[in-house]
């Protein structure tokens, strides 16, 4: 079953997550914004910030817990249907209601595993900072980008690596799901091959999508915006109303239609980008990661003795293997 397959027949997961995420933000915006005008009704001074920021924590709890009991969920079923496909080299017709019907009688676990999660990633942040300094140690503004782009990458790799250790996990249906992340684990650092290949493939795709899908985005917005020259006058005109009390200095594209027009053709772009490669590039990427991670720990399913060696190298590893007995 090709990785192509794979992937069209799981994307109604992320197509749900997706809305959820649109349902989220509305929630956010939708509570923040109730409380800016309940605030403000009672014509007191600072109340309508005030009724802001209620309305914004209410609003990130609520997406928080949407997030946990919702998102999680469906993130799971994806990651139980790719992982199907790509050890078992089928999925059933019925992809979307299977891979819901795969969780049942195991929320606990999933639930269990997105809390192993930050354990695995405490690990890796260790890596991590590792790899940092090597850029910091360059010292200057050189350094500290070196150090901010790998730092970048890393936590990239450890998004795509927690998603692989739960698909080792659902694949280890009788193990205690510990010692199955533990497994995980293992399995990212002992393929060294496989984790070039995956790199390669998560930045160079990502890199990919950026241009064609971000460019493409910032080019239509740009073009669209030179239709309405004036507004970006008036927006400009505007900022610079608000910051002419304060002090310090300040950007000049702030004070430049033509500029700020550009800047904000960008930041559009980006956050195109970021919907569509969330949608529907990262999942097709993580296919052909969940592949080659999955065929190395089938081939080799981690020993005690390696999880042991990995424990002594990283000792926050400890957490996981203590309770993987």
């Amino acid at each position: 079953m090709s990785n192509f397959k794979v992937y069209s027949k799981t994307l109604s997961f992320s197509l749900v997550m997706f809305l959820v995420d649109l349902v989220s933000l509305g929630i956010l915006v939708g509570l923040s914004t109730a409380g800016y005008f309940i605030g403000a009704s009672d014509g007191q001074q600072y109340h309508n910030f005030i009724g802001l920021g209620i309305g914004l924590v209410v609003g990130i709890v609520i997406s928080v817990v949407i997030s946990y009991l919702i998102q999680n969920r469906f993130k799971a079923a994806q990651i139980a249907m790719m992982t199907r496909g790509v050890t078992e080299d089928s999925l059933p017709d019925h992809t979307f209601s299977a891979g819901l019907s795969e969780l049942k009688g195991r929320f606990g676990k999933i639930t269990l595993f997105f809390v192993i999660t930050n354990a695995i990633k405490s690990v890796f942040r260790e890596i991590g900072r590792g790899m940092t300094k090597l850029g910091q140690a360059v010292g200057g503004d050189v350094g500290g980008g070196v150090a901010s782009a790998i730092d970048s990458g890393v936590q990239t790799v450890i998004a795509y690596l927690c998603d692989c250790c739960l698909g080792w996990v659902l694949y280890r249906k009788d193990m205690n799901s510990f010692r199955a992340a533990c497994e995980g684990a293992v399995i990212f650092f002992r393929h060294g091959k496989t984790l070039i290949r995956n790199v390669g493939r998560i930045f160079g795709m990502g890199l990919l999508s950026l241009i064609v899908f971000g460019g493409g985005f910032f080019g239509i917005f740009f073009l669209i915006f030179r239709q309405f020259p004036q507004m970006f006058v008036t927006l400009s005109q505007e900022i610079q109303k608000l910051i002419q009390s304060g002090s310090g200095d300040v950007p000049t594209w702030l004070y430049d239609p033509q500029i700020l027009s550009i800047v904000v053709a960008a930041i559009g772009g980006l956050i195109i980008f970021g919907f569509i490669h969330g949608v529907f590039i990262r999942p097709f990427i993580l296919v052909g990661v969940l592949r080659n991670f999955m065929n190395a720990g089938k081939a080799h399913i981690p020993t005690d003795a390696e999880i042991g060696d990995l424990e002594k190298k990283f000792p926050k590893f400890s957490k996981l293997t203590s309770r993987a007995k």
